[in-house]
């Protein structure tokens, strides 16, 4: 593949991923502070169609042109950066793989406690606490990589 196609997609794949889970982010917490079981059941069945629609294929379409890009650069994968970014990438699926069971989990129980007109039990409260635990190191995480794949150093 024509090397500047691999690049645009690979920056398109990069922006879809960072933009998409900072604005799932963005809305899933949103729509928890409210606390009405109703708006979060609503938004969690949205951002999770988002993420399977947007976040998932960015994942696998951001791994495969990475590869392509440093086969085709010849980058040494002994480099220090072209390391740290794929240790990183793993950190990022490590915690994002979770919070997907944890949006759905979170739907579930605000589902359930809409229908039922009660308020959102202790699970839920748990599941959306270590949502956002986990979400820090991986927001942090993909910062990181922006920065390593724009300086390389190392």
């Amino acid at each position: 593949m024509d090397y500047l196609w691999l690049k645009w997609i690979h920056i398109l794949s990069s922006t879809l991923l960072f933009g998409t889970g900072l604005g799932i982010a963005f809305f899933m917490w949103v729509a928890h502070l409210r606390g009405d079981a109703r708006v979060i059941a609503a938004t969690a069945r949205t951002v999770v169609i988002a993420d399977a629609c947007f976040t998932a294929p960015a994942v696998v379409v951001q791994l495969v042109t990475g590869l392509l890009l440093s086969a085709q650069l010849g980058w040494p994968i002994e480099a220090f950066w072209w390391r740290a970014s794929v240790v990183l990438f793993f950190v990022v699926g490590a915690c994002w793989l979770p919070v997907l069971w944890l949006q759905l989990r979170a739907r579930d129980l605000a589902a359930a406690a809409a229908a039922s007109g009660g308020a959102l039990p202790p699970a839920y409260h748990r599941a959306m606490r270590a949502w956002f635990w986990l979400g820090w190191p991986a927001f942090l995480s993909v910062l990181a990589i922006f920065w390593l794949m724009v300086m390389k150093p190392g």
